[in-house]
């Protein structure tokens, strides 16, 4: 009988490296996302005053021209699109058919904001290094992607259930990966989906990886309601329970924030180390229970084999 592979040896097997960005090509990404990002022009009736103010009959109101100004901005940082490319107000101004006071009044705006930088000669510009720091941030969310998906895959097939990878707003969790088991689940339809980070595994890894001051900063204000018999509503006990899961490594969720529904998570590092999301398996709880050894371990070996690959070295025992 051919032994079962683990999931590390599995994914080493069937994936591919992970792509990585030199600068440039981070920095002409992120331009290239906030060209997605500009807003369509408005059709239809708009409500609320201050919409209203921005595509009002008046021409020449504040809020059309602030709109048009954050439009122009976008322009001259696409007009970039070469690796080291450095470009004069002159140059600028007749790419984008704007007169050369309004790009002068953009470039300086954006130069204060680092975007943009001076070039090697007078009176040239070229893409700044915060473009480089918004475009690592996009990476690292691609690089969880490519890192996550195989691991997942192996995770849904070793388990049969719903696997997801969750990230941290505030006191909430984000599923921003999901794989469906053949056992339909009546909750988290759709990445994207928000719950409480208390009633989750994965929220409960992510509220422990918080430094204290920054959780209890969270905390203060925190008043949750009692979703099933098993939620936690009380901040000692809260408190004792992420303190059990830093110092083990993994989290439960008893039917915490639905009834019938249990998972078990684990920690995903980035390179230096920090808790960047979670992996959890999901399921019915009888399932769950009868095999929660085994999905645990299996759950902290993927999140181990997930953290590599995005470069986290794990010191030594």
């Amino acid at each position: 009988m051919t032994p079962r592979r683990g999931i590390s040896q599995t994914v080493r097997c069937h994936c591919l490296p992970i792509q990585s960005c030199c600068p440039a090509e981070r920095n002409r990404a992120t331009v290239r996302l906030m060209a997605l990002a500009e807003p369509a022009p408005a059709v239809g009736p708009v409500v609320g005053p201050a919409v209203g103010r921005a595509v009002g009959a008046g021409a020449g109101q504040p809020g059309r021209a602030t709109l048009a100004s954050v439009r122009n901005a976008a322009r001259v940082l696409r007009a970039f699109s070469r690796a080291g490319q450095e470009l004069g107000v002159t140059e600028l101004a007749r790419q984008l058919g704007l007169s050369k006071s309004t790009v002068h009044r953009l470039v300086t705006t954006l130069t204060a904001e680092r975007l943009l930088e001076r070039g090697s000669t007078p009176g040239r510009y070229r893409l700044g290094l915060v473009l480089y720091e918004l475009g690592s941030n996009v990476t690292e969310h691609v690089d969880l992607h490519q890192a996550a998906l195989p691991v997942i895959a192996t995770l849904r097939h070793e388990t049969g259930e719903m696997v997801h990878v969750a990230v941290l707003d505030g006191l909430e969790v984000v599923y921003v990966e999901r794989l469906e088991s053949h056992h339909l689940l009546p909750v988290f339809r759709q990445v994207g989906h928000r719950l409480p980070a208390h009633w989750t595994s994965s929220g409960k890894i992510l509220l422990a990886a918080l430094p204290p001051d920054e959780l209890s900063k969270r905390l203060a204000d925190w008043r949750p309601v009692a979703q099933t018999p098993w939620t936690i509503t009380d901040k000692n006990r809260l408190l004792a329970e992420l303190a059990a899961v830093a110092e083990r490594g993994w989290a439960q969720n008893q039917e915490e924030g639905h009834r019938g529904i249990v998972s078990v998570g684990a920690p995903i590092r980035g390179r230096d180390g920090t808790v960047m999301a979670a992996v959890s398996v999901v399921g019915d709880s009888a399932r769950m229970r009868a095999m929660m050894r085994r999905a645990t371990t299996l759950v902290v070996e993927s999140a181990r084999v997930i953290s590599r690959r995005l470069g986290y070295t794990a010191p030594p025992q």
